[in-house]
């Protein structure tokens, strides 16, 4: 769904859901800002058991001049959007309506309309909007206080930033142009002394397995930033590697996860436990998610905080380990696979910036830091991904041709420079090149979740999922890595 949509209606009520929380009115001011700027009779509203009393939400909506209304009854209008939650859910008051229209980043099983647009692997539902803003051609840097409410409503439904996900999220905290004195006066107004309280009682009833130094905790209802500030205390404590802290909202359970080693990624232990049950996302240390009550329906209450620990001990379970130097995988019997010869994408880093600029590239999958050079280039396979190659290297493997890359990427990959305001989109500077018929590898599809510790890296490891591919170079045993089970299907080819 494009935002332009909603303009063949003339009449349009925002609605937020119940007890609203900061992305939740910050994507609904944007909605409402965007179809006042184009003419429509438009209201903002929220409706519950009660109305909004949380000093930063005060705050938001007083100097941010947002027009959010309470309301038991919904305002006649041809056209309802619900934003950050889908008409229906147990977290927002259902209103009678002609048409609906949704705008949400949770995870979503149900249609309830053809005017729909959820992006669940998104942080938050003010990327979302900001995205669908740009690409209506709309500038968010040009009101002030739509953007700081934007990077508010970020900022607060990622922890802090703790838990952003996609690139989308990423861009909305590097490029706008906030209010600053706003934003600090909505930072440290965020916790009460009924918050602290909460964080207290549930650091008391704690699940602890010891045999794999993680801790549960269950909270009451509250704000994603207090379940952050609990994970947080946790780790702080001797024999506490990772934890989880959650609480169950009205329309299903919020997490957060924490780990300080590096042997589990917080964002990978989180996947694990919302794997086809919710939405989230976060990095190696701090993650966030969330699953609606349709998908534990059958949990007890009473049995939420085992059910979570025998998640997390099922994590534990589902991966093996290889260190590569030490133990090289056996390829008797494995088929051999070469590269197929598609168009890849490739770019000087010169091209780009002068030598010795600090490049971050900004992917679907990760930021990569990478220092210009002459021997240094910027591949583009064919699904958006991004690595670099020393000139030596892709001399030896790459023919360049005339025809043009073969990507099709999700998000365009960015380049971002440090104090420089504008970024550059490599795909339009990418020019082509196919692989030559270099040496072939082993692989093998995963059946089973893995982590390897390469030859080139024995402290970060290499995670493969089901499906993806394990790979070993054919001249050499040691140099196992792992290839993503789309990109291994599309780029390689049995011999």
């Amino acid at each position: 769904m494009r935002l332009r949509e909603l303009l063949d209606y003339s009449s349009i009520v925002v609605q937020c859901h119940d007890f609203p929380d900061a992305d939740a009115i910050s994507s609904g001011f944007a909605v409402y800002t965007y179809l006042k700027a184009q003419g429509k009779e438009v209201r903002l509203v929220y409706g519950g058991r009660s109305k909004i009393t949380k000093p930063n939400l005060v705050i938001m909506v007083e100097h941010l001049e947002i027009p959010l209304e309470y309301v038991t009854d919904l305002p006649e209008a041809e056209l309802l959007v619900t934003v950050d939650c889908v008409y229906g859910e147990g977290n927002v008051t259902k209103f009678p309506a002609k048409k609906v229209a949704v705008i949400d980043h949770h995870l979503c099983n149900k249609t309830v309309s053809e005017l729909m647009e959820v992006r669940s692997s998104y942080g938050s539902c003010a990327s979302v909007v900001a995205e669908m803003l740009q690409e209506e051609g709309v500038a968010i840097n040009e009101n002030t206080d739509m953007a700081t409410a934007l990077y508010y409503g970020l900022y607060s439904d990622t922890n802090a930033f703790g838990e952003l996900n996609h690139p989308a999220d990423k861009d909305l905290r590097d490029f706008t142009k906030y209010d600053s004195s706003v934003f600090m006066l909505l930072k440290n107004s965020n916790l009460s002394l009924a918050e602290m309280q909460i964080a207290g009682d549930a650091l008391k009833h704690y699940r602890y397995r010891e045999e794999y130094r993680f801790a549960v905790v269950q909270a009451k209802p509250c704000d994603p930033n207090i379940l952050g500030f609990i994970s947080d205390l946790l780790l702080q404590v001797d024999g506490v590697d990772t934890c989880v802290v959650f609480c169950k909202m009205p329309s299903g359970l919020k997490l957060s996860v924490r780990s300080c080693v590096a042997s589990v990624r917080a964002v990978e232990l989180l996947e694990y436990v919302i794997s086809g049950i919710g939405s989230g996302g976060g990095h190696m240390q701090k993650a966030g998610g969330y699953i609606p009550n349709d998908s534990i329906a059958e949990v007890a209450e009473a049995d939420l905080r085992e059910y979570m620990a025998g998640r997390i001990v099922d994590y534990y379970n589902s991966y093996d380990v290889i260190y590569a130097k030490d133990a090289p995988i056996d390829t008797k019997g494995l088929p051999l696979y070469r590269k197929s010869p598609l168009v890849f994408g490739y770019i000087p880093s010169l091209e780009l910036y002068p030598e010795g600029t600090e490049l971050c590239v900004r992917t679907l999958e990760a930021d990569l830091n990478v220092t210009a050079g002459p021997e240094i280039y910027l591949m583009i396979g064919v699904f958006g991904e991004v690595y670099p190659i020393r000139k030596e290297k892709f001399d030896a493997s790459y023919e360049i041709t005339e025809l043009a890359p073969e990507i099709s990427a999700e998000y365009e990959p960015t380049v971002i420079v440090a104090d420089e305001a504008e970024t550059q989109k490599l795909i339009p500077k990418a020019r082509g090149c196919i692989a030559k018929a270099g040496t072939p590898i082993y692989a093998k599809r995963l059946t089973k979740a893995l982590k390897i510790y390469t030859m080139w890296d024995e402290e970060n490891y290499m995670y493969g999922r089901q499906g993806d591919y394990v790979a070993v170079r054919s001249d050499d045993p040691k140099d196992v890595y792992i290839i993503m089970g789309k990109i291994f299907e599309k780029t390689y080819e049995c011999m």
